[in-house]
């Protein structure tokens, strides 16, 4: 299986990692292992990288492309929300860097034959680990119709929820849907043409985004993670976090933001009586985005933001 390398701003998450040799760093979604090439080669020659990817085939590619520093690499087959459990099975306290990749990779889209895409015939999967149960198919072909609008809504900002859900629930009472094909072509049909014409993306992009969300509980996982995080990392430690979509980026936001200054005590108290000692520190107010160039090379990158955080 052949797998695309080309990873979201390289340079700005190389300048933030912040490494050094003899860093023991983590890639919680190795997707094609291109930042991971990059980092493992700034932390030799005693430096640890941990590999984590819930994708089996990123996994076997990891093995191959990262084959020549597998002394200083140790892949692991989970979800980035065990990372606690992870390092803690490998007598690990904490990192120096922590990397979170939240985009599904080229490969994914491209060779998985999931149906993560609306433009190929494939079955309707969408499941990044396959040991898990739940498939979009699933969803789609047994979801109450009250589901489906919420789903829609609330994963994929669709405006048009209940009209394509209405579309969908049609369509299956006639037969099952069955493939990514057949299930894009429902929503482009129950997408008014007018609006479908000013869109700048395909009209099923949203749901498709809402139904992947759904399957592999992407939201819940990234919570899950980043409650933990102060304590994965040692002081001084970076993590860095690439989100695509205002959901994410959200839950990222917010979340340093608690950490950072999270005190519940009133605004006009004149002092802290709540006993709010701040955990970690944004590199930046604002998050990082690509530049135009990088866009023009790789549009997968497009709506991408990285934040950036050091533990104090």
């Amino acid at each position: 299986m052949v797998f695309e390398h080309t990873s979201v701003m390289p340079k700005e998450v190389h300048e933030y990692q912040n490494l050094k040799p003899g860093d023991i760093c983590v890639d919680c979604t190795l997707g094609g292992s291109g930042h991971a090439q990059a980092t493992i080669k700034a932390i030799l020659p005693d430096g640890m990288l941990i590999g984590i990817d819930q994708d089996m085939d990123a996994i076997a590619n990891a093995k191959k492309v990262l084959q020549p520093f597998e002394k200083n690499v140790k892949l692991v087959h989970s979800n980035f929300s065990n990372l606690p459990e992870i390092l803690q099975s490998n007598g690990i306290k904490g990192v120096n860097s922590i990397l979170l990749d939240l985009g599904f990779s080229f490969n994914q889209l491209v060779n998985g034959k999931r149906g993560f895409s609306f433009n190929k015939n494939e079955p309707l999967d969408m499941r990044m680990d396959i040991r898990t149960s739940l498939t979009a198919r699933q969803i789609v072909n047994t979801y109450q119709e009250k589901d489906l609008v919420n789903i829609f809504f609330k994963f994929g900002e669709e405006r048009f929820s209940r009209k394509i859900t209405r579309a969908i629930i049609k369509n299956r009472i006639e037969k099952p849907i069955e493939t990514s094909k057949a299930l894009a072509q429902i929503i482009v049909d129950a997408t008014p043409a007018k609006q479908a014409f000013k869109q700048k993306i395909h009209p099923a992009t949203r749901v498709f985004q809402a139904l992947r969300i759904e399957v592999n509980q992407e939201l819940a996982q990234l919570e899950t993670f980043m409650k933990n995080l102060p304590s994965l990392l040692v002081k001084g430690g970076r993590v860095c976090i690439i989100s695509f979509h205002s959901l994410e980026d959200r839950i990222v936001k917010h979340s340093l933001r608690k950490f950072e200054n999270g005190c519940t005590c009133p605004r006009e108290f004149p002092q802290c009586m709540c006993g709010f000692v701040p955990q970690l520190q944004s590199i930046s107010k604002k998050p990082f985005i690509p530049t135009q160039t990088e866009i023009d090379a790789n549009p997968m990158a497009r709506s991408s933001k990285l934040r950036v955080a050091q533990k104090l």
